[in-house]
C-alpha cells in the first residue's frame, strides 16, 4: 500500500493534511530549498500539536556534506520528536562519511531517511552503506525544482531498480520530486511505501504557495484509485 506524504510548514497546513488524509506529514520550509528545514523549535511545536495522529518526518535542510555539521543538525531535529529525520545526500566525496557519522544516532533508535537526488546522478551503490549504518529508509527527490519532476530525470526502469534495491535492504522507500497527478499511476505501480507531494497540493501548483483543499483531495483520490 503506497501512502501519501504531504509536506507542510505550518499548523494550518498540518490541519489540512490531517483532514485530507495524509499518511505521513513532512515538515519542510519550501522557501529554503529542496529539503528546507523548519527551526527545530517550530518543528517540535507542530509535532506536539499533531499529537501522534499521523507519523511525522522532518527535513534537515540543504546542508553541505560536512559530517560533524550534519550530525549536529540531526541531533537537534531528533530532539523535536519527529518520527523520521530526512537527510539529504548531495554529491560529494564526503557523503558516505556523513552517513557513517549518523550511525550512532540511528543505533539509538532515531529513524533516519536518506534522500538521494534524481537530478544529481544518484549512486545506488550508496544504498548498502545507508542500510548498514542503520537508516530506516531511502527516498528519491529532485534538488532543482526548476528542471522538471522525478520522471524527467530517471525512467521507470531506473526507478524500479532503486525501489527494489532499497526494499531488498529492508529500507522504507519513498519517491518524490515535483510529482504531479499524472505521475501517480506509473509510480504507484512500482510499489514504493510513500509518494511525496508539495507543489501538486498547492494553489496553482506552486510549491512555495499554500496547500489547497481541492488539490489535496484530487491527489488523494487519484492515489486511492490508481492500480
Amino acid at each position: 500500500m503506497t501512502g501519501l506524504l504531504a509536506s507542510v510548514r505550518s499548523r494550518e497546513e498540518a490541519t489540512l493534511a490531517l483532514e485530507g488524509g495524509a499518511d505521513l506529514i513532512d515538515l519542510k520550509e519550501p522557501h529554503r530549498g529542496a529539503l528546507g528545514a523548519l527551526a527545530p523549535e517550530t518543528a517540535a511545536e507542530l509535532i506536539r500539536w499533531i499529537g501522534g495522529r499521523r507519523p511525522v518526518s522532518a527535513t534537515l535542510g540543504d546542508l553541505p556534506m560536512a559530517p560533524a555539521l550534519v550530525r549536529a543538525a540531526a541531533e537537534r531535529m531528533a530532539a523535536s520528536g519527529a518520527d523520521y529525520i530526512k537527510v539529504g545526500l548531495f554529491p560529494s566525496p564526503r557523503s558516505l562519511a556523513c552517513v557513517r557519522a549518523l550511525e550512532p544516532l540511528a543505533r539509538r533508535g532515531c529513524r533516519l531517511v536518506a534522500v538521494l537526488f534524481a537530478d544529481q546522478a544518484p549512486d545506488w551503490a550508496w544504498l548498502p552503506e545507508i542500510a548498514a549504518a542503520g537508516f530506516a529508509g531511502a527516498m528519491l527527490d529532485t534538488a532543482d525544482k526548476t528542471r522538471g519532476g522525478l520522471r524527467t530525470h530517471l525512467d521507470e526502469e531506473a526507478l524500479a531498480r532503486f525501489v527494489d534495491a532499497a526494499r531488498a535492504l529492508g529500507l522504507t522507500v519513498g519517491l518524490a520530486g515535483s510529482l504531479t497527478e499524472e505521475d501517480i499511476g506509473p509510480l504507484k505501480a512500482l510499489a514504493p511505501d510513500f509518494l511525496g507531494f508539495r507543489g501538486a497540493l498547492c494553489r496553482q501548483g506552486a510549491r512555495t504557495g499554500t496547500l489547497d483543499p481541492a488539490r489535496f483531495a484530487a491527489v488523494r483520490a487519484r492515489l486511492a484509485a490508481a492500480g
